[in-house]
């Protein structure tokens, strides 16, 4: 069970602390702005703001996925098991585990749709599901994996403008995107066990590669136009790359995790692959820290 306002009580006093005491917690480089970050070293999930304090913080064991919503809530992992909802203060709202007879399953992404239902990627069952609030299936999309892992089957799961879904399916280490009857209409394979794959507005597919280190832009036609490798950006060092976006500005927000204290955990990088912005705090966030979102 969260118990928000003890853990916030509990992070304002040791936060209070440690600044009186002259220790840093967490530096923006660039121009500061808020963000969603996760961390399962730590085991903190916590909204970070502007002046780098922090305002929701929950206690989580494991994590790979969220969502802010429009109601200001947030839809969340506090373990693989399950998906809540949380209000702003960090109280439960809603929840969905899977079904106790199929077997160990594990979430690793999913989505509140614009018709009220939550999308959720099942591994282990390798199905998509569209749940309604009472928790009832009403909708199912299997999935085509060669071997069903709990674990592995898919990492994030992303709805394209055309109503499809794009699956990063790391034990494949493929994207492939389904439509709503599970029928394959595009694949492209990645080489590496890959985290996520989202559809842009011009029509390509960016990638955050996992083990491959690297972040790629690839067209319907599978060609890569644009990517950034291991060691393109200055002074960084790319490691499992997580979760990426393309921000309104064109740049794009890059995840980098287990890339240790040296690096930062991340990044918004122009088309030209300069850093524009970055985050690093290894006092309270670790490097287990898959799951950042801008704040707009």
């Amino acid at each position: 069970m969260i118990r928000s306002v003890e853990i916030l009580n509990l992070f304002i006093a040791i936060s209070f602390s440690l600044t009186c005491m002259g220790v840093s917690l967490g530096q923006q480089v660039g121009k500061p702005r808020p963000f969603f970050a996760a961390d399962y070293e730590k085991k903190i999930a916590a909204v970070v703001n502007v002046d780098n304090t922090v305002g929701l913080q929950l206690r989580i064991q494991a994590i790979h996925d969220a969502q802010p919503l429009p109601n200001g809530n947030w839809l969340l992992q506090t373990s693989f098991t399950e998906v809540a909802e949380v209000d702003s203060s960090g109280k439960e709202v809603w929840k969905y585990k899977p079904a106790s007879n199929s077997g160990r399953v594990e979430i690793h992404a999913f989505r509140r749709l614009e018709n009220g239902l939550t999308m959720i990627a099942e591994s282990g069952t390798s199905r998509i599901v569209e749940v309604n609030k009472e928790g009832a299936i009403v909708h199912s999309i299997p999935l085509k994996v060669s071997t069903p892992n709990p674990h592995r089957d898919t990492r994030l799961v992303r709805i394209t403008p055309a109503g499809t879904y794009l699956v990063a399916h790391e034990g494949e280490k493929c994207v492939r995107e389904y439509d709503r009857q599970g029928v394959v209409v595009w694949e492209y394979e990645v080489g590496s066990q890959l985290y996520s794959a989202i559809r842009l507005i011009n029509g390509n597919t960016l990638i955050g590669t996992g083990d491959g280190h690297r972040v790629i832009e690839v067209s319907k036609d599978k060609k890569v136009v644009w990517e950034v490798n291991e060691s393109d950006l200055a002074g960084v060092k790319l490691a499992w790359i997580t979760m990426v976006d393309r921000l309104p500005n064109g740049n794009t927000w890059i995840v980098n995790c287990h890339a240790g204290p040296k690096n930062p955990q991340i990044l918004e990088v122009t088309p030209d692959k300069k850093v524009v912005w970055s985050f690093k705090d290894f006092e309270r966030f670790g490097n287990a820290l898959p799951v950042a979102i801008a704040i707009q």
